[in-house]
């Protein structure tokens, strides 16, 4: 009877010890489990490794720290001297004054000996980032700049070459009244003194003479305003898969040196981005018109509107067709298949004038091509384009997108 009474004890205060385990606050049991989750996570982190990036997310990374963040010290320097000057390779020095200025100096040397040196200032995001401003000033040397006549009948095998060096300095800003309006404005001195061409081709004074090649022989001094608005909504001017830009610029060209070659020249643009399939697929178009504005101007063959060469017509040579008025019209199909390559089909069309009438859409030059861009989100450090006309195919190698 004793035993049983012990047992009979034991089994009262079991339940009594479970009654008041049920008794007690479900927020201090809850609390007992989240502190056991909370240390068998733990115990897993000490094992655990951070992600590291792929190669190609590393080289995405560096290109847009290069490209966008306009680190202190040296950095290389992607660019052109001047168009159809071919491969170049650069650096420069930046050296910030203040959180949102810097001074910088930067040169360019390509394969055909052409050079570019230029320093400056520049001052970004004043007034709640409505405001930017700078100035620069610097020389560049072109050896070997192609010139075939006038007119879009000009002919190929009238290939010729001249030389200038241009020494220049200017003062810019950029308004933004609201986030996709800039309005720009420049004042610029620019010194154009040209030379007799270097290379295999003949220069420019063997062939033409000051009829058919405007200004041949003139050195002039330039005193260049200009002035700019639109709407962009572009993601960056360096890289973008939707948006667009409108823009009109006008330009006074005052001979400082007197006499003859003072003109005004108007420059209207508009861009387009059209993405498809959750902007895997882009359609991208450009138009653009180039047109001075008295035809009684004289106008230097070197300062004429001009079309051909990696940013035009790709499948013609750089400065293939010049004249006084000038219009473009540019067409791509943009595929990505990873995340910082592009390929693109693409249709250029345009012509050159002596008279703006004359600005149609017949008789226009054309080709069509293929080609594949490097980028990042916001810059595109190399394109490569293979295209087609009727006078030929060419490759183009550019450190920039064509519009």
């Amino acid at each position: 009877m004793k035993f049983e009474s012990l047992k009979l004890r034991g089994a009262v205060c079991v339940l009594v010890l479970t009654a008041c385990v049920g008794l007690l606050p479900a927020q201090q049991q809850s609390g007992s489990r989240e502190e056991s989750i909370a240390a068998r996570q733990a115990e897993k982190a000490k094992g655990a490794v951070a992600p590291v990036p792929d190669k190609a997310e590393a080289l995405v990374l560096k290109l847009e720290k290069m490209l966008l963040l306009e680190p202190t010290g040296f950095y290389p320097y992607f660019g052109s001297v001047y168009q159809g000057g071919g491969f170049t390779v650069g650096a420069g020095y930046r050296k910030f004054t203040g959180d949102n200025t810097a001074l910088f100096v930067q040169g360019l040397y390509s394969f055909s000996n052409y050079k570019l040196i230029e320093g400056g200032i520049v001052s970004r995001d004043h007034f709640n980032r409505k405001l930017t401003f700078g100035s620069k000033m610097g020389w560049r040397d072109a050896t070997q700049v192609n010139y075939f006549g006038l007119g879009i009948e000009s002919k190929e095998a009238n290939k010729s070459v001249y030389r200038f060096q241009q020494t220049f300095a200017d003062a810019n800003a950029e308004l933004r009244p609201v986030k996709w309006m800039p309005i720009r404005g420049t004042v610029a001195y620019e010194n154009w003194d040209t030379k007799q061409g270097t290379g295999s081709f003949p220069s420019i004074e063997t062939i033409f003479n000051a009829k058919t090649a405007p200004g041949l022989g003139a050195d002039v001094k330039y005193f260049h305003s200009s002035m700019s608005a639109g709407i962009d909504w572009r993601q960056s001017p360096g890289y973008s898969r939707r948006g667009g830009l409108y823009e009109a610029t006008l330009h006074d060209f005052n001979n400082l040196s007197g006499g003859p070659y003072s003109f005004q020249k108007l420059d209207m643009e508009a861009i387009q981005y059209l993405p498809i399939f959750r902007e895997t697929w882009v359609l991208a178009g450009r138009a653009r018109v180039e047109t001075t504005l008295n035809d009684n101007d004289a106008i230097p063959y070197f300062m004429m509107p001009s079309l051909g060469g990696g940013s035009t017509l790709r499948a013609y040579d750089s400065w293939r067709f010049r004249d006084r008025h000038s219009m473009l019209m540019n067409a791509e199909l943009r595929w990505t298949p990873s995340s910082m390559l592009d390929m693109a089909f693409f249709y250029d069309a345009g012509k050159v004038t002596s008279k703006r009438n004359d600005l149609s859409f017949q008789k226009l030059k054309s080709d069509v091509g293929v080609g594949a861009r490097l980028h990042t989100l916001f810059a595109t450090p190399l394109r490569i384009d293979f295209a087609i006309g009727n006078e030929g195919w060419r490759i183009v190698f550019s450190g920039g997108p064509v519009f």
